[in-house]
C-alpha cells in the first residue's frame, strides 16, 4: 500500500470514489457532478488530495482543506473526506492516509488537523481515537444552510 498526493491523471479514478463516498453518506449519485467539483479544486489548488494505491489501484482518498486558526494564528486543515472502498477496508489504508495528514500538518506548520464523522460511523471514530485525535466536548457546531 501506498500513499501518493493525487493529480490530475488519477483525476477520474478520485471522482468516482468522491462520488461513491457521497452516496454513502445518503447523497444523490452524480459522477459529473463529482468530476467537476474535484476538477476544480485540483485546477484551483484549493485542497490537498492523497489516493492509497494498492497494486497500482486507487482504493481510497482523503480531501482536506486549508484553514486558519486565529487564535493559534497558524494554518489548520481540515480532513474533509475520507473514504475507503469496501472490499479494501481492514488492511491499512485508512490508517496510512490519516498518517498522510498529520505528515501534512507537520510539513505545513499547521496547528492542528480537525474533522467530523457521523455519530454512527463508529468504524471511523476508532481510527481517528487510535491515531491521537480528541472528541470535542468544549464546543458545538453549527451550520447555516443557505
Amino acid at each position: 500500500m501506498e500513499i501518493i498526493q493525487a493529480s490530475t491523471l488519477h483525476l477520474n479514478e478520485v471522482a468516482v470514489l468522491f462520488d461513491t463516498y457521497r452516496t454513502f453518506y445518503k447523497a444523490a449519485p452524480d459522477f459529473e457532478g463529482a468530476l467537476k467539483f474535484i476538477s476544480e479544486r485540483m485546477e484551483k489548488g484549493e485542497s490537498r488530495i492523497y489516493v492509497a494505491l494498492e497494486s497500482d489501484e486507487i482504493v481510497g482518498f482523503m480531501q482536506l482543506y486549508p484553514i486558519f486558526t486565529s487564535l493559534g494564528m497558524k494554518r489548520a486543515w481540515l480532513l474533509n473526506d475520507l473514504f475507503v472502498l469496501e472490499a479494501h477496508r481492514g488492511k491499512g489504508a485508512g490508517s496510512m492516509l490519516v498518517d498522510a495528514a498529520r505528515q501534512l500538518a507537520i510539513d505545513t506548520g499547521a496547528g492542528y488537523v480537525t474533522l467530523q464523522t457521523e455519530v454512527t460511523n463508529e468504524t471511523a471514530q476508532r481510527l481517528y481515537e487510535e491515531k491521537g485525535f480528541k472528541k470535542d466536548t468544549d464546543f458545538y457546531y453549527y451550520y447555516l444552510s443557505v
